[in-house]
């Protein structure tokens, strides 16, 4: 599901800044950018990180700026110049009257300050996890009112479906004669219309409607629609189950399909599959 959360605050004479920001992926593809003095929480963090948003490209960075007064940080100057001048030459590159604030980009730069400590101040840590804290609940909030949003339009899209399939029935009768005149025309063709037992006539005609009979895809489809609600609206709502729901409606769907011998069944077919590839490209969005 798609988010983004940021949160601020000021620790030991630092500006720590935590914005986290989540794309939809099937699996948790997590890059983490953060100071090189807090690099031995990373495997903690990407725990947390897994543990609150599950799923998603997420992208997560920790910047710490430092205010002045007296700090165990100083300015690695080599890399600072390094990484200006590289900017500077790009940057002229793409406009050579360019007036970026060159000073304010490098500043959220990775390892651009040392620290003179050995050891990370755990009490600065916690500090820092509590601004943390705060950005998850910023993206969490996100994804919550996007989430709303997102169950008012599938449940839509669902019922579209359901509705699409009550108007089968008012072309079943129309299609079994069609498909009885169709055979019947072509008999005629081959032999002689009074040489027709219609006893066997009908009999035979039973049986290939009953091949074209479309009500237990009709039954299970409405199933499926019925139960992907219910799970959509249970407290604990799976993504992945509701992607194999959406499956299963797919499988209904072109047995329908395959069945009709009918142009408005085929157009309501075709109107069926539309709406399920809207809900399969926003199930993506549901952990």
């Amino acid at each position: 599901m798609t988010g983004f959360g940021k949160a601020t605050g000021e620790i030991n004479s630092k500006k720590i800044t935590v914005e986290i920001k989540s794309l939809n992926s099937k699996q948790a593809d997590i890059s983490v950018r953060m100071p090189s003095f807090y690099k031995e929480k990373e495997l903690p963090l990407r725990s947390l990180i897994n543990k609150n948003l599950q799923r998603g490209k997420i992208e997560f960075n920790l910047y710490a700026e430092l205010l002045g007064g007296n700090s165990t940080l100083n300015l690695n100057k080599d890399l600072f110049k390094k990484y200006y001048n590289e900017y500077s030459e790009a940057a002229k590159e793409v406009n050579p009257n360019h007036n970026s604030d060159l000073v304010s980009i490098i500043s959220k730069m990775p390892d651009l300050m040392k620290s003179e400590r050995t050891e990370l101040d755990e009490n600065e840590w916690k500090g820092v996890y509590q601004i943390i804290e705060n950005a998850f609940t910023e993206i969490n909030d996100f994804r919550k009112t996007e989430g709303d949003s997102l169950k008012e339009e599938l449940t839509l899209r669902v019922n579209n479906i359901s509705e699409l399939l009550t108007n089968v029935e008012q072309y079943e009768e129309e299609r079994i004669t069609t498909v009885r005149n169709k055979i019947l025309n072509n008999l005629k063709e081959i032999i002689d219309e009074s040489s027709i037992n219609k006893d066997r006539f009908e009999q035979e005609l039973i049986y290939y409607i009953e091949k074209y009979d479309v009500t237990e895809e009709k039954t299970r489809l409405s199933q499926h629609c019925k139960y992907f609600v219910e799970t959509m609206n249970s407290k604990i709502s799976e993504g992945k189950k509701l992607g194999f729901i959406c499956q299963e409606m797919g499988r209904e769907i072109n047995t329908l399909g395959s069945k009709a011998n009918h142009v408005e069944l085929q157009r309501i077919v075709v109107q069926m599959k539309d709406e399920l590839e809207k809900i399969k490209e926003q199930i993506l969005n549901i952990l």
